[in-house]
């Protein structure tokens, strides 16, 4: 069993990461593949912050990690506590992601999965871009009732 406190960025290596995503990523599958190359790629960018590279080291350090809360091998749930860290990651870095990077992670879920598995990244997109907006209109409202308390 893993501890909740545990710092899992400590077991993120390269390598690691590319041994895992090479030799599990099909069992682990296309949505999951995806969002761990997203959050590779941003990582490798020179332009991301300290902060938001430790969210997406503790992230693949979890993907990486032998002992997950649930174990990969287990059939269906598996690689559940995989994504849900993954994607948690990804909300929290989406501001981060760009075009770029999400080509690349395409470019890669294509060589491995073929073409058709493009689709199942899109629901990622969708959830990221959502996120994004929300954001976007939390701080716009929040410009707005700020107008209005200094015009009272």
């Amino acid at each position: 069993m893993v501890h909740h406190n545990e710092d899992y960025s400590k077991h993120f290596s390269e390598k690691k990461f590319w041994d895992k995503i090479l030799n599990f990523g099909k069992q682990a599958g296309v949505k999951l593949a995806y969002g761990t190359l997203l959050l590779f790629y941003t990582f490798k960018k020179p332009t991301v912050p300290k902060k938001v590279k430790s969210t997406i080291l503790g992230a693949l350090g979890y993907f990486i990690l032998p002992l997950d809360v649930i174990p990969d091998f287990t059939p269906v749930v598996g690689y559940s506590d995989d994504l849900a860290i993954v994607v948690g990651a990804l909300l929290v870095v989406a501001t981060y992601i760009d075009a770029d990077t999400k080509q690349l992670a395409k470019i890669k879920v294509i060589d491995w999965f073929g073409e058709n598995a493009v689709k199942d990244t899109e629901s990622l997109d969708d959830e990221m871009e959502k996120k994004l907006q929300d954001r976007r209109e939390k701080k716009q409202m929040k410009n707005e009732n700020k107008k209005v308390k200094e015009h009272i």
